[in-house]
């Protein structure tokens, strides 16, 4: 059987399971989009915003792309918090980047990735600006790994100075941002 009509016989067979568990569940979650977190995470396929939070349909909204960027000119990204915000009310949003993230390696090394430079220039950007702390670790795994963390902090202080999120502050006390790394090792955020 090719691979991609495995994955539609096996989404068949979980839904029918779901149903077994719950006949009501997907008449349920047709009315339940309704979540308290925006999810902006890393495209990787190792990190999976429900799984490794344990939430279920409707509770978390998600955003992903290449190394969990918030860019002030991404279109994408800002009609998804828009949505967040002012159609869901969403009143947490997580930036959650993950360690040995591909996307933050690249941006540490001179190799060419093609369009993909465009998108990590501003995980570059970060590394210039902590390019000392940085240097100072020992080894890749580390440096990556700090940089990751470094790069998340940038994403929540872009967050903050969108205009999205600025309207918002102004007439509620969110949404609250959190940053977080996932780490692929062992699971925990």
């Amino acid at each position: 059987m090719k691979q991609y009509l495995q994955l539609l016989k096996e989404n068949r067979e979980w839904a029918e399971e779901v149903v077994k568990q719950d006949p009501q569940f997907f008449t349920r979650l047709e009315e339940i989009q309704n979540p308290d977190y925006l999810w902006i995470g890393c495209s990787d396929s190792r990190v999976p915003a429900d799984r490794i939070t344990a939430t279920q349909p409707g509770q978390i909204f998600v955003h992903r792309n290449i190394s969990n960027l918030v860019i002030p000119t991404d279109l994408n990204l800002l009609s998804v918090l828009d949505y967040a915000i002012n159609h869901l009310n969403v009143k947490h949003i997580i930036v959650c980047g993950h360690y040995g993230c591909g996307g933050v390696k690249a941006a540490l090394g001179n190799k060419n990735y093609g369009i993909i430079n465009k998108w990590i220039h501003p995980i570059k950007e970060v590394y210039k600006k902590h390019e000392s702390e940085i240097n100072a670790l020992e080894d890749e795994k580390s440096k990556v790994n700090r940089l990751v963390e470094l790069n998340v902090a940038e994403q929540i202080l872009n967050l903050a100075k969108t205009s999205i999120v600025q309207r918002a502050w102004k007439t509620n006390d969110y949404p609250y941002l959190h940053g977080w790394v996932y780490d692929l090792h062992d699971g925990v955020i």
